[in-house]
């Protein structure tokens, strides 16, 4: 069963602003999404888990200068993303 992505408006605002900057990353962006939905533990996402100030979330790749911070619920196959942008933006 896959994974169920969970947009919220803060979320859906930031990732406008996001692609609006980047629209060259759009496909990508989606194809990101995408794969996450399908499977968030395809190895070309890189998904990990923070530690310090961001404990409990996890980073998945873009690319390797973008990233999508998200909360992670396993236990109810939810996805929820929080942040999208490069690495200093999400950190």
């Amino acid at each position: 069963m896959p994974f169920q992505l969970i947009f919220t408006e803060a979320y859906t605002l930031k990732a406008l602003r996001f692609l609006k900057r980047h629209p060259e990353l759009k496909r990508q962006y989606a194809k990101t999404l995408a794969l996450l939905e399908a499977n968030p533990h395809h190895p070309s996402l890189r998904l990990h888990a923070l530690s310090g100030k961001h404990e409990g979330v996890h980073s998945v790749s873009i690319n390797l200068s973008y990233r999508i911070t998200l909360e992670l619920l396993i236990t109810d196959k939810q996805i929820i993303p929080i942040n999208v942008g490069d690495h200093d933006a999400v950190y």
